[in-house]
């Protein structure tokens, strides 16, 4: 018997009217797409993940961006057979990165008990239960989205898996930390069960890589997982490949 994450896992994702969401596929010319939204209905559900920008002492950004990624999926396997994680996931599981300082960091994780809090180096983010896009509440809704910025800071060390970056596109922290999600979630919903049970087994391990646009592309022939194509609402241009998951010595 398998745990409850595992069998939403099993369950094949689906592609609704109105979004571009791929699984692997002979349509796309790597290993598989996967696209956000191009618009977004009032009905949609969007998962909210906080990151904490300190003004004083700001993490590296790639500490923030794994931080983000793993809040994500961390916050989904803690109640995957929630109604609203199962429309969420079979969707475009469309996700918003809004930045706190340390005071409203504190507060979203008082005031969202359900948070899951992920911590990366010195990188900080909370990932919530999906909610409906068009009626986020008001203590979310006020937290920036555009601009958010961590200084370069240290790499992260090799991990077993990591997320690859389209260094390309010059996306911004949190345009870079939503395309490191949306390519995370989408590995572990079309990995095996028992690849994605031996990950979390060993802590989550993840490390976070940018590569000019010729490695990028060799490299997302051989991803772990779907390649992340972004619908261009914002920063980039519709169709730009921005990440993807590449896995050494996950079983």
């Amino acid at each position: 018997m398998g745990t409850p994450w595992m069998l939403q896992l099993e369950r094949p994702v689906e592609s609704r009217p109105g979004s571009q969401l791929v699984t692997r596929s002979k349509h796309y010319p790597y290993a598989g797409g996967v696209s956000e939204y191009t618009q977004r209905s009032d009905e949609e559900l969007i998962q909210p993940i906080i990151l904490l920008v300190d003004r004083e002492d700001p993490a590296g950004e790639h500490h923030g961006i794994a931080a983000a990624a793993l809040a994500s999926v961390q916050a989904f396997l803690r109640d995957p057979e929630n109604p609203d994680w199962q429309d969420w996931s079979s969707a475009a599981f469309g996700k918003t990165v809004r930045r706190a300082d340390a005071k409203m960091f504190a507060k979203v994780l008082a005031a969202f008990p359900e948070h899951a809090l992920v911590e990366v180096g010195e990188g900080r983010a909370a990932g919530l239960p999906p909610m409906p896009a068009a009626a986020l509440p008001k203590l979310l809704a006020k937290l920036q989205v555009s601009g958010t910025q961590l200084p370069r800071g240290e790499p992260l060390p090799p991990a077993p898996l990591t997320i690859v970056l389209n260094a390309s596109l010059e996306m911004s922290t949190g345009k870079a930390a939503a395309q490191a999600a949306h390519a995370l979630f989408a590995w572990v919903l079309e990995s095996k069960p028992g690849t994605v049970e031996a990950w979390v087994a060993d802590g989550f391990p993840l490390s976070v890589l940018e590569l000019p646009a010729k490695e990028f592309r060799k490299g997302a022939r051989k991803s772990a997982g779907p390649v992340i194509q972004d619908a261009g609402r914002t920063e980039i241009e519709p169709g730009s490949t921005t990440a993807y998951v590449s896995a050494t010595k996950v079983r």
